[in-house]
């Protein structure tokens, strides 16, 4: 659907194709990059926010600090992990597209990669880097400083309740 404009019927048809032409498993293509782009991307992404917490010396951060370092640490992790987001996107694309199914050999990870390179270039496997960064900076943002500001929150509600039973 983001590749085109698809109706939900279309994209069911599709993925009945898909099954029937190349079996249930080629529905899980994309598993591998899309592990190989969210495992790295949490790992990048929560050590560098916890390095910016550190660097700072920030034991409680402030809304804005985990806002900021948040957004920060995510579109790091963003632009590291581009490339694995390419792949998965072609994957996906591939889905709906009638020459993939078609073509009943899968081809990895390694191989799409080496091929976009090889045939665009190491720009190829950034593309999409303005969007993703805007997309996932602000994401990581919000999630983090609202993650923060919640845990404070239920940990001096918590203090304040334990404190007037005694």
């Amino acid at each position: 659907m983001q590749s085109q404009k698809l109706s939900y019927l279309m994209i069911g048809d599709s993925i009945k194709k898909q099954v029937a032409s190349q079996g249930l498993l080629s529905l899980y293509q994309g598993l591998g990059p899309t592990i190989l782009r969210d495992v790295p991307f949490s790992a990048v992404y929560w050590f560098n926010y916890e390095l910016l917490k550190q660097k700072f010396n920030q034991q409680k951060p402030t809304f804005w600090f985990s806002f900021f370092a948040g957004a920060t640490a995510g579109g790091l992790a963003a632009v590291l992990t581009l490339p694995f987001d390419v792949i998965k996107t072609h994957r996906q694309i591939e889905l709906g597209e009638v020459q993939a199914l078609a073509n009943k050999q899968t081809r990895s990870t390694y191989f799409l990669m080496k091929n976009l390179y090889q045939n665009n270039g190491y720009k190829a496997l950034f593309a999409g880097i303005v969007p993703r960064i805007v997309k996932v900076a602000p994401a990581c943002a919000i999630m983090v400083s609202t993650y923060e500001y919640g845990k404070q929150f239920f940990h001096n509600y918590n203090a304040s309740k334990a404190a007037s039973t005694f």
